[in-house]
């Protein structure tokens, strides 16, 4: 490791530490390695674009977040909203249900974590709230807890995102989070069962069932998303970036024509905002990009696996610490800078050690995931402050024990790749 590069690392975490846009401190840090080195600034511009335009699957980012936010708006969500309340409000810890559901089928449309609990997330938490059955603190802690899912079943940023670091199948990594994002609610439902008995939470009004039926019919074309993305990607009909664009088109065709609640006003306003959340992760890619071709030019990767194949490493016991040390990266520094810059150093070593990498792609967005709402740093918990004036104080009392479940689902997802692998290797993946 050369004094230019522990330069770069120094600059890096200065900035951060001092607050600094991670994606400023990411693309400063790299310009100090390149003006050390004596290379030419110039280069850094080379990399970005190269990376960048030679990226397809890059496209797919910008497409999911434009249909995330046009399905947040106008009706869509509320339809949404009431075929969850119909179907699982009528049990105690009822409305905590509906939020747990509501992310896992919003989840199949979003691919955004932040979208989610931004969107769907601050109306249930003032449900709850208004009930007055539940604290502010635990309507928004498990609101963050539950939005954690989105970007886990498909479609999925993150993924799409590591996809691109490590080469692997964007229709594998999505049929491998179906399952992962599934027990991630399992448990977060059998936390609310217990909590919801324990602190004798009143029950809702139940809607009759015999409203499910038209409520159901209501939702039908938007709970189709995921199932138009998965029939695109797996039936060889589209790929995973096409499939992006034809989301983001059903989306916009559902909200303008079928439900007509899509103004033109309001269309300009989800580009402009599509736009500009699409520019802050691409700077975070760029800068990403930069700093890769660093790291890779001091041949760090090939060094640590290396190292690693010759202490003779179980797979199982280098997933453990990678895990660790995701989980504690996850309190300081945000999924996308992680997945970016710190999971392409362990990819090497993994392929070195045969571990399967739809496996470890999976688990560690799972990982990345639980950062968003483990503090300090937790950026899940800053949005749902930000958007419903909860104090923090409140909801980090809270999100301990749905922080203590989520982690018992990543545990388990270690130990038994089955769980990730099942269903890629049903439709045909050979690893």
């Amino acid at each position: 490791m050369s004094i230019q590069f522990l330069l770069c690392l120094g600059t890096l975490f200065l900035l951060a530490g001092l607050g600094a846009p991670i994606a400023y401190a990411i693309l400063v840090s790299s310009l100090v390695y390149l003006f050390a080195a004596g290379q030419d600034i110039g280069l850094a511009g080379k990399v970005l674009m190269d990376g960048l335009y030679s990226s397809f699957v890059l496209l797919a980012v910008p497409l999911f977040i434009v249909a995330a936010n046009i399905m947040n708006a106008g009706t869509i969500s509320d339809r949404l909203l009431q075929f969850c309340i119909a179907l699982v409000g009528r049990f105690r810890g009822g409305l905590g249900h509906v939020n747990i559901v509501a992310s896992l089928i919003f989840s199949g449309m979003s691919g955004s974590a932040v979208a989610d609990a931004a969107g769907i997330g601050k109306i249930i938490i003032e449900m709850m709230t208004k009930s007055g059955h539940y604290t502010r603190g635990y309507a928004a802690a498990i609101t963050a807890a539950s939005a954690t899912i989105g970007p886990i079943i498909p479609p999925s940023i993150p993924m799409v995102l590591y996809a691109l670091v490590s080469n692997t199948s964007i229709g594998y990594l999505f049929l491998g989070g179906i399952v992962p994002g599934l027990l991630m609610g399992a448990v977060l439902m059998g936390l609310n069962i217990w909590l919801s008995h324990r602190r004798n939470f009143a029950l809702e009004p139940a809607v009759p069932l015999v409203e499910l039926p038209q409520l159901t019919v209501n939702a039908f074309p938007a709970l189709l998303m995921p199932a138009i993305l998965l029939y695109g990607i797996y039936g060889g009909v589209t790929t995973p970036t096409e499939a992006a664009a034809v989301a983001a088109f059903y989306a916009l065709v559902l909200a303008g024509l079928f439900y007509r609640a899509l103004s033109l006003r309001s269309l300009y306003g989800i580009l402009v905002e599509s736009a500009r959340s699409s520019a802050a992760v691409g700077i975070v890619i760029g800068g990403a990009l930069i700093l890769n071709y660093i790291v890779a030019s001091e041949n760090i990767p090939t060094l640590m696996a290396a190292q690693l194949v010759g202490l003779d490493i179980h797979p199982l016991a280098f997933l453990i610490m990678v895990n660790i040390l995701l989980l504690l990266l996850g309190c300081v520094l945000d999924a996308t800078t992680i997945i970016l810059v710190i999971i392409p150093l362990f990819i090497p070593t993994c392929r070195e050690l045969g571990i399967d990498l739809v496996h470890f792609g999976v688990v560690a967005v799972v990982n990345c995931m639980i950062g968003l709402i483990t503090p300090p740093y937790g950026i899940l918990l800053f949005v749902i402050n930000a958007v419903t004036r909860i104090p923090l104080n409140e909801i980090i009392r809270e999100i301990w024990p749905f922080l203590a479940v989520l982690l018992a689902a990543l545990s388990a997802l270690i130990l038994f790749p089955g769980l990730v692998l099942w269903l890629p290797r049903t439709f045909g993946y050979l690893n």
